[in-house]
């Protein structure tokens, strides 16, 4: 069974810096894409960034330049490093992964197509100005 925790948020003025990581167990080493999405009062889950077993990397606009998604596989932990923070980016941020490569024919990333099937609980960020 897949199991995914999230830590590292906090709050932090615009400008800075914080890492999120995630613990995954249960993942299997061969084919998996694992992914950020954060959900802001009011708003959607959207999709920050995800990463696949191969390394490959794909980020959402937004925070495209800013933040970098990373894995560390003797950890089995995923990290998100966020820099130059906006008040934007203020919300609950989620882990989420799935057993197959992040290659697919739409955007995995976007949240109405239900790509990934394991979740976090959620870690908040709050940015101020």
């Amino acid at each position: 069974q897949v199991q995914l925790v999230e830590s590292g948020g906090g709050s932090v003025q615009a400008g800075g810096s914080l890492r999120l990581s995630c613990a995954a167990s249960g993942l299997s080493d061969s084919n998996y894409c694992m992914g950020w999405f954060r959900q802001a009062p009011g708003k959607e889950r959207e999709g920050v960034a995800a990463i696949d077993s191969g390394g490959d990397t794909t980020y959402s606009d937004s925070v495209k330049g800013r933040f970098t998604i990373s894995q560390d596989n003797a950890k089995n932990t995923l990290y998100l490093q966020m820099d130059n923070l906006k008040r934007e980016d203020t919300a609950m941020y989620y882990c989420a992964a799935d057993l197959s490569t992040c290659y697919s024919d739409f955007d995995v990333l976007d949240y109405s197509r239900e790509f990934f099937v394991y979740w976090g609980q959620g870690t908040q960020v709050t940015v101020s100005s």
